[in-house]
């Protein structure tokens, strides 16, 4: 058996050579640009990230890190004040106070949904609105208090927003008016160890309601 070396002219050029790491490079800057950034830090200087959902996945992992990082930060509180007081006999005996209930009148909401969120789990309600329309809602946490991040996105230039963000919170109500063209609505996280059933009632200026996640 020979063994046969290759000649210099199999062999690819340093043109060769550079044209394709020049071309490896520049399908690595655009992936970065369009798909790595947009899904991983909700940075989309293209709008490409956008129209294919992935800028919405960066967000939705922002909020889940910033939820992370305030929980670990508050038990660490709640363990440190739990061991520097003192416990009484009156205060162990107590039991938890029920959510409030936001006095509402039932007959002017259009819409009405239930959403139920196991332990961990999230989920988000979105209106599609216009700039400048205004929408009335309530909802309460059934079985337990919740994180939520009331929100805009999806506008035809790529807007974002955040309206109102809370942390163990039972129940919220007001009035949503759209900053700009798109979805604008609610994202809520269960970070307690039981079921909890969102109920959200709504009313006003919007085309839609629809859960997206």
């Amino acid at each position: 058996m020979y063994n046969s070396k290759p000649l210099n002219t199999d062999l690819p050029s340093s043109r060769q050579l550079l044209r394709s790491t020049i071309i490896a490079f520049i399908v690595a800057v655009l992936l970065l640009v369009t798909v790595v950034l947009p899904s991983e830090y909700a940075i989309d200087p293209t709008g490409i990230g956008r129209m294919l959902g992935l800028t919405e996945m960066g967000e939705i992992k922002g909020q889940l890190a910033e939820e992370a990082t305030a929980d670990a930060a508050r038990d660490a509180a709640a363990v440190a004040a739990a061991a520097r007081a003192p416990v009484s006999s009156a205060a162990s005996s107590a039991s938890p106070a029920a959510p409030a209930t936001p006095a509402v009148d039932t007959t002017q909401w259009r819409d009405e949904m239930q959403v139920e969120l196991a332990p961990g789990q999230g989920a988000e309600v979105k209106l599609a609105m216009t700039a400048g329309q205004k929408a009335n809602f309530a909802w309460t946490a059934q079985g337990g208090v919740v994180n939520f991040d009331t929100h805009g996105d999806g506008g035809t230039g790529g807007e974002s927003t955040s309206y109102e963000k809370g942390r163990g919170v039972a129940a919220d109500e007001g009035v949503l008016e759209a900053a700009f063209n798109g979805n604008h609505g609610w994202f809520w996280r269960n970070r307690s160890e039981a079921e909890v059933t969102i109920t959200l009632r709504t009313a006003g200026d919007y085309a839609q309601i629809k859960r997206v996640m």
